[in-house]
């Protein structure tokens, strides 16, 4: 598969109303992640501050972040596949480099390779408004036998 040569075969708004359908539990509670774009092997995600999201201590929780980074993995593959739900995540590993700031969370997910079976991609996440990275990950998503 040449991933890399191919325009996304679906806009954000798709994306959106697919997941709607297909993955409706990741709004459970209220929505807080959004779609902020998509674009040729990547996407980019935000995730609402809120304390629901919060550690002891008042930071943004690990496990919040990984969410969102593997959210965003899974809408920059849709983006490029279209709409294919059991596309899974195999493996996800997660630096955390600095405390994230209280605001909103952007997650900047690239997808380095897209293969006939596995997609590696990685994320940047930073809080809104900051150069540094608060965490980078590396994530890879086991694709249906049925791509092409």
């Amino acid at each position: 598969m040449d991933g890399e040569a191919a325009p996304p075969r679906m806009s954000a708004a798709e994306i959106e109303r697919f997941l709607e359908t297909e993955f409706p539990q990741m709004h459970e509670g209220g929505r807080s992640v959004s779609i902020e774009s998509v674009r040729r092997m990547g996407a980019v995600l935000r995730m609402a501050y809120h304390e629901r999201h919060l550690r002891p201590g008042g930071t943004v929780s690990g496990p919040a972040m990984m969410a969102l980074a593997d959210y965003a993995m899974y809408v920059a593959v849709l983006a490029q596949l279209g709409p294919v739900a059991l596309a899974v995540t195999t493996n996800l590993s997660i630096n955390f480099l600095r405390r994230p700031a209280r605001r909103d969370m952007l997650a900047d997910c690239t997808i380095m390779k897209l293969g006939r079976r596995l997609a590696v991609g990685e994320v940047a996440l930073r809080s809104e408004g900051e150069e540094d990275l608060a965490a980078h990950v590396v994530t890879t998503y086991s694709l249906p036998g049925a791509v092409k």
